[in-house]
């Protein structure tokens, strides 16, 4: 038994660190006020290779696991999360999808550009009124003269309208089933397509460097076989690319919790006050205690739920368990990212409050954490049915 990452996990997270350090840091206080998207990171990170983790080589792919995934997003996380969604998003449910569920003709059209940070891809499944109930989706798609006609809406979705952004995939409902519930199924619709807008970008309480906008489609015509999977699996497809979703926003999380651990313990350790450092007293130094803790259990939790994912790439862990996992990961460490970036700011005191520090983005940053990617209180129902619990 170990607990230790590999030689390459730890050597990607130098190259990631650095990276991050020099092309991030020094930059993202300015492009968070401005509510800016920097594109221009999105082929660089494509240069490392950071698109392409996961992806085999057979399409231009690194061919690794999925635990490198969770350490590049960790280690942008620790400097950004915006810039952290971007490569998550964008390999979770922008190539994951169409890598999993696609064809090869697909796979060919799409993949190339996407592994190279050339083009973005997005996931279009949180509606007005369909967000944790995802069965609720309204989008319909109806099939006529060998052509899938969207009409319907997209709410909140990563990574959809940026310059660099080639194809959207969404759900709609495709029909209805014999016992009366709704066929969803999955279609890739590529950016530009008549009757495909994608609305004004949002003004976020945090992630304000990340792309997020609206989706409307009216009409908008694509051909039969622009159909992502089998028609009526949408659903099913989208839950099991959830699962791996929200292992990378825990990865997401614990980046950010460590980083307001970090700021936090350095500003308890210089910042004086009545004649010593605030960190002698125990008000300020239990309370990091309990922090460090947390966020060590949230770096076992996920990177056991990571591991998870890897084995069952291999055939060793099931479905089931790696749904179990991921839930756990994602609450507790979105959980522990929030707290941290609570603490931080109250170690930090009328500091903390100012947009100077880069706690107060870390604060406006955090509450997305519960949120996304299924909500904390989602997690829990996943975890309580595990247990046989009888919930709704």
């Amino acid at each position: 038994m170990t607990f230790a990452l590999a030689e390459h996990h730890e050597d990607l997270r130098a190259v990631v660190r650095d990276f991050a350090a020099a092309e991030i840091a020094p930059h993202i206080a300015k492009w968070d006020e401005t509510h800016h998207f920097p594109a221009h990171l999105v082929p660089l990170m494509g240069e490392l290779g950071l698109f392409g983790l996961v992806v085999p080589e057979e399409h231009g792919g690194a061919g690794g696991d999925f635990t490198s995934l969770c350490v590049a997003i960790e280690e942008l996380g620790y400097v950004d999360q915006s810039a952290g969604i971007t490569l998550s998003a964008g390999v979770g449910l922008g190539i994951n999808p169409i890598l999993t569920f696609g064809t090869d003709e697909q796979k060919q059209r799409w993949l190339p550009d996407l592994v190279e940070g050339r083009a973005l891809a997005a996931f279009g499944l949180t509606e007005p009124e369909a967000g944790s109930d995802a069965g609720a989706t309204r989008t319909k798609a109806r099939l006529e003269d060998g052509e899938w006609v969207v009409d319907g809406a997209k709410s909140y979705i990563t990574n959809s309208g940026t310059e660099l952004t080639s194809v959207v995939t969404v759900t709609a409902r495709t029909g209805t089933r014999d016992d009366g519930s709704a066929e969803i199924s999955a279609i890739t619709i590529p950016a530009g397509t008549p009757g495909f807008t994608v609305e004004q970008a949002y003004r976020k309480l945090g992630w304000n460097s990340s792309d997020t906008h609206g989706l409307s489609f009216s009409g908008c015509r694509v051909p039969e076989d622009h159909l992502l999977g089998e028609r009526g699996a949408g659903f099913r497809q989208f839950l099991a690319i959830l699962d791996d979703g929200r292992i990378a926003i825990s990865a997401l999380a614990l980046g950010s919790a460590r980083a307001c651990l970090d700021l936090a313990t350095e500003y308890a350790r210089t910042r004086v006050a009545f004649g010593a450092p605030i960190g002698r007293n125990q008000g300020v130094a239990f309370p990091l205690a309990d922090l460090a803790t947390a966020v060590e259990a949230g770096h076992l939790l996920t990177y056991k739920a990571a591991w998870l994912k890897d084995e069952q790439r291999q055939g060793r862990a099931s479905a089931a368990e790696v749904r179990d996992a991921a839930a756990k990961a994602k609450l507790h460490t979105s959980t522990v990212a929030m707290d941290a970036a609570r603490l931080a700011t109250q170690v930090f005191g009328g500091a903390g409050f100012m947009e100077e520090y880069p706690v107060a983005r870390f604060y406006r940053d955090a509450k997305i954490l519960e949120i996304g990617e299924g909500t904390s209180e989602v997690q829990r129902l996943v975890l309580a049915r595990g247990l046989g619990l009888p919930v709704a």
